[in-house]
């Protein structure tokens, strides 16, 4: 028997959320009205907005009928991770979209970018609203090295929606490079969905162990990539070729090399953090 829980829209998280369907709506339904782009980055901004509204509209479904305490998961790890990862999402889609696809007269995609700006401290909001805090009991992503995980896991994502196959392909070096974002990217995913599914304890060493050299091991790859992909992609691009578009490929492949550095900073963090945890602090 379906029981309602009407205090679940009333609280604080439930109103940001209600709020984050309405705006993440608007948003697609404005950018859907103007046209299809054959852009990956095009691609990424729709699917941020419809992706966001489904999911924060499930979340509401669910706990507004009580079903999620049915549910086989970590709930408070999914919505954590998904907070924290619409956050990032939303983040870049109201940069992304108006960098290539808006123009002074077009109203319709300012006004999509404008209103996804404005769901995006909803999910920050969220985030803070729910993660864990200092002194609490809660799952692996409501915490900081959790949270650093789904944050790896975006940006491997926006990594992949700017690699162009003809660039990287040329060069062993450059896929090299792809080959770790692609295994960094999915180790940090069967992390989050065993954490999720509730799984860790299939790990056959203790998992907070296998996550520190899991990390280490991603900061040496990663080191390697933050000096192989420049070196390879621009070293006959110096600069930005002349009469080089909205859409041009050297601007990718600095996205990519920005976002492998930011990446590289973000696995060091993490690496500390897990140090810290494993090895200098004490249990009570």
């Amino acid at each position: 028997m379906v029981t309602l829980d009407t205090r679940t829209l009333t609280v604080p998280v439930g109103i940001v959320r209600m709020l984050e369907v309405v705006l993440t709506c608007i948003s697609f339904s404005l950018v859907a009205s103007v046209g299809h782009f054959g852009s990956s980055y095009w691609a990424w901004c729709m699917f941020t907005w419809v992706f966001c509204c489904l999911v924060t509209l499930l979340i509401l479904i669910m706990e507004f009928t009580t079903l999620h305490a049915r549910v086989p998961i970590s709930w408070d790890d999914f919505t954590t991770a998904f907070a924290m990862l619409s956050t990032l999402m939303v983040l870049a889609a109201s940069i992304i979209y108006p960098t290539f696809f808006t123009c002074v007269s077009c109203g319709k995609q300012i006004a999509a970018t404008v209103i996804s700006c404005l769901a995006f401290p909803l999910y920050a909001t969220e985030v803070g609203l729910i993660r864990a805090k200092p002194g609490e009991i809660s799952g692996f992503l409501s915490t900081v090295p959790g949270l650093l995980k789904v944050l790896e896991a975006f940006v491997a994502c926006i990594i992949f929606i700017s690699l162009d196959h003809g660039s990287y392909s040329r060069f062993p070096g450059l896929q090299w490079c792809v080959a770790v974002y692609s295994l960094c990217f999915i180790f940090a995913l069967i992390i989050i969905l065993f954490t999720i599914c509730r799984l860790l304890s299939l790990f056959p060493f203790p998992f907070d162990k296998v996550l520190t050299g899991y990390n280490v091991l991603a900061v040496l790859m990663y080191m390697t990539c933050v000096v192989i992909w420049p070196l390879y992609s621009f070293q006959n691009n110096h600069s930005r070729p002349n009469g080089c578009g909205r859409n041009c490929y050297w601007d990718n492949q600095v996205v990519v090399a920005f976002m492998t550095c930011f990446n590289l900073v973000v696995y060091i963090v993490d690496t500390v953090y897990s140090f810290r945890l494993v090895f200098f602090v004490t249990p009570a």
